[in-house]
Formats: C-alpha cells, structure tokens, sequence
C-alpha cells in the first residue's frame, strides 16, 4: 500500500491564520454567481403551490383527526367491554 500525500495548488497562500478573509470572499463570490442561475418561481407558481400545501395539510388534518377519533372509541370500547379502571 502507497501513502501519498497530495498538495493542492495554492492552498498554501489560503491556509494561514489570515486566509479565511480569502476564503471568505471567495465564497460569496462563489454564492453571487450561483444566485444569477437560480430559476425563480413566478408569482402564480408561488401561489398555487402555497394552496396546495394548505389544501394538502387541512385534508392531513382531518384524516388524522378521524383516525384518532377511530382509536379513542375504540380505546373507549375494549375498556368498557373488559372492566378497565375508571
């Protein structure tokens, strides 16, 4: 087995205590170009999108309600029918 240690160009001039400003600047550099190539949802895609999520949670909702619904009466039931405590 080989160990090899690989330098990478120009790191060296970054890695000092007082490259982070470098690094730092290289990454909001970095962020700005990758903000000009996001695709921005229009105004009609934000607000269908947004209805749907809350169409979506309000029928989660109710499902929900109706299963815990389900299991209390069920719950209610076998405690009545085999004597649990009240």
């Amino acid at each position: 087995m080989s160990t090899e240690i690989i330098e990478q160009s120009g790191e060296g001039a970054r890695s000092g205590p007082l490259g982070w400003w470098q690094r730092t600047g290289e990454f909001f550099s970095e962020v700005r170009n990758e903000m000009k190539r996001v695709t921005w949802p229009t105004q009609r895609e934000v607000y269908a999108t947004t209805v749907v999520v809350i169409l979506f949670s309000v029928l989660v909702g109710l499902y929900l309600f109706g299963v815990d619904l389900l299991f209390g009466r069920a719950a209610e039931w076998v405690f009545r029918r085999f004597g649990g405590a009240s």
